[in-house]
């Protein structure tokens, strides 16, 4: 879903082509986890379904037909809406934590003994984010900060866990 809103913001900045699409977007959000060709023509096509883009020119070259894109009056007006709506938080990874930690307890297994291996692998990917941190643009810092805060949540909540583990035993 993101994905669709952030190439309509894209459009909403410019007309673009879908390659032109990709690489705006895996130079302003993709540098972790780039935009797949394929997603972003099956999004586009999505989007013309639905009406919120629509074809405005179409380019010949060498290879296939280059259609560019521009976004509709509805694709605006979808995209500040959007905009304007708070996201409820996303807790996915916690929640894995969590089950592990509970598979582990009911297994016969060493849960602290995964925790402090679930610490350990947080611990190193933090100092990954904040060395490449240091020589960042302000984009990329921001979008680092953003990952090392919620692996920080991530180290309070196992802290927080390693120190009830007999109770949710007990309890389970």
């Amino acid at each position: 879903m993101t994905v669709s809103y952030t190439l309509l913001g894209l459009l909403n900045e410019a007309d673009r082509h879908g390659y032109d699409l990709k690489q705006s977007y895996d130079r302003r959000f993709g540098t972790a986890r780039p935009l797949r060709f394929g997603q972003v023509y099956r999004t586009l096509a999505q989007l013309e379904r639905d009406g919120l883009v629509e074809v405005v020119g179409v380019e010949q070259g060498a290879g296939p037909d280059r259609k560019r894109y521009s976004i509709t009056p509805d694709g605006v007006t979808d995209l500040e809406r959007w905009l304007s709506e708070p996201e409820d938080p996303r807790p996915q990874l916690q929640t894995v934590l969590f089950t592990k930690v509970v598979l582990a307890l009911l297994s016969g297994q060493p849960a602290d003994e995964f925790l402090e291996r679930q610490r350990q692998r947080h611990l190193a990917v933090m100092r990954d984010l904040t060395t490449a941190r240091r020589g960042a643009a302000l984009r990329d810092s921001m979008l680092i900060d953003y990952q090392l805060f919620h692996i920080e949540a991530d180290l309070r909540w196992i802290d927080h866990a390693a120190g009830r583990l007999d109770t949710l035993a007990a309890e389970i």
